[in-house]
């Protein structure tokens, strides 16, 4: 029997929004009731797109009949004040990454959602997909050997994909747009580091590029360029003793590919999208979890104070901060 479509509210209505509704709604498992921008042109604009309710507040988007979960899917300085506003109404909170603007909002959002008994989880899709997991049970399994080197690189032009992303009033930048992925990624590979050193290049009131490295016992360090102001070919690049690994595009992945030694070969090919996503956190939401089983509370908090102090050692404060 088919299950019965998960409904959804959306709370913005931008470029991400409208690719995220394109790809969960097609296969008719999940659908829209419900959204809220404050442009409401903007908003009645993709409700008609996408069949769900234009709303003039979040209130009434959040608690429009039928709402299963709300996806905050707005620039970053406003990830806490909608997520709190849903919790405290009662709704399930799936967040846009990065998760809020630092570890203060984030841990406020997730006691809340605890004590609400709530579930609230970061949409932070590359460790929802199958690749991302797929490489960490390598690397466990013993399959690199003794690692010698491991490069994230997640360079891109994102400043041309939205305004927000170099909008320092929108807490835009590479930290927070870019170097989140390449944070998840070696931490969810290697574990938390014994400290985190990044240098980049700071102006305008936003950070353009860094230099970000995690720092583990014995010397041992891990490497990740972040940018969104170059048009490079994103990547992981992983070497050990025993084979190496290449990933791209490893934030929204489609495919990897290991080689051993040998010369043999194991490859690994699903979908890299954000239905992984969306599929899982339905299902978890409907089992009554509290969060998610992929990326938890602990990952979250973990991730956002590692950003703090990326920033710190960047000199990047943003003005509403203080």
């Amino acid at each position: 029997m088919e299950k019965e479509i998960f409904k959804w509210c959306f709370i913005g209505c931008g470029t991400l929004a409208n690719i995220v509704a394109e790809e969960i709604t097609k296969p008719g498992r999940h659908g829209i009731v419900s959204t809220y921008t404050r442009r409401m042109e903007q908003a009645e604009e993709f409700a008609d797109k996408f069949g769900a309710k234009a709303c003039k507040t979040p209130e009434e988007a959040i608690l429009t009949e039928g709402v299963e979960g709300v996806y905050v899917v707005t620039p970053h300085r406003s990830h806490y004040a909608y997520t709190k506003l849903a919790l405290e109404l009662g709704k399930p909170v799936l967040c846009e990454k990065a998760f809020t603007v630092n570890s203060k909002e984030a841990t406020e959002v997730i006691r809340l959602a605890e004590k609400k008994e709530l579930y609230l989880a970061e949409a932070m899709w590359t460790w929802f997909s199958p690749i991302a997991r797929q490489v960490k049970k390598w690397l466990d399994a013993g399959e690199f050997g003794e690692i010698q080197e491991c490069l994230v690189d997640c360079r891109s032009n994102a400043k041309d994909y939205a305004a927000r992303v170099t909008d320092p009033n929108a807490a835009g930048g590479a930290m927070l747009d870019m170097g989140v992925y390449a944070a998840y990624y070696l931490y969810k590979l290697f574990g938390k580091p014994e400290k985190i050193t990044c240098q980049g290049d700071v102006h305008d009131g936003i950070d353009w590029s860094e230099e970000m490295i995690f720092h583990y016992p014995n010397d041992v360090q891990y490497h990740a360029l972040i940018s969104v102001d170059d048009d490079v070919d994103q990547r992981l690049n992983l070497k050990g003793e025993k084979g190496s690994l290449v990933v791209p595009h490893l934030h929204y992945a489609d495919h990897a590919e290991f080689v051993n030694d040998r010369g043999e070969k194991k490859e690994i090919t699903a979908e890299g999208g954000y239905w992984n996503e969306f599929q899982i956190v339905a299902e978890e939401i409907r089992a009554g979890q509290k969060e998610s089983s992929y990326v938890t509370h602990e990952d979250t908090l973990l991730i956002m104070g590692i950003l703090d102090e990326a920033r710190k050692q960047l000199g990047l404060t943003y003005a509403f901060e203080s």
